[in-house]
């Protein structure tokens, strides 16, 4: 078994984090490929992350109400060796272990 971490994504339109709202997963929680996983808020509407892949939920990052930046973890999966590879996943031991606080740099005119 490998376990793999799923970072928040791109969320698009610039935004540089989202803040948990609600997790839909818990750890030990088997789930499959497209379940919804965790509501998020951005500055522009809320939604639904849905699951990369199946597999088993080992840790969770974040409670409702702290705030994650796109491309730190969201969550470790742990799956089967010949399925660690899905896009948007990186293994665990490469995920960054300490959060950290991007900044907005303003536009030169």
């Amino acid at each position: 078994m490998a376990e793999i971490s799923f970072p928040l994504p791109d969320l698009g339109e610039g935004l540089i984090e989202a803040t948990v709202l609600e997790w839909l997963v818990s750890a030990g929680d088997q789930v499959e490929r497209n379940q919804p996983l965790v509501e998020v808020e951005t500055t522009k509407s809320a939604v639904e992350l849905p699951s990369p892949q199946a597999g088993k939920v080992v840790r969770v990052y974040g409670e409702p109400g702290d705030k994650i930046n796109v491309g730190e973890p969201l969550i470790i999966f742990e799956v089967p060796d010949d399925t660690a590879g899905i896009v948007g996943t990186v293994p665990a031991e490469a995920a960054p272990k300490r959060r950290v606080r991007l900044s907005a740099v303003p536009d030169e005119d």
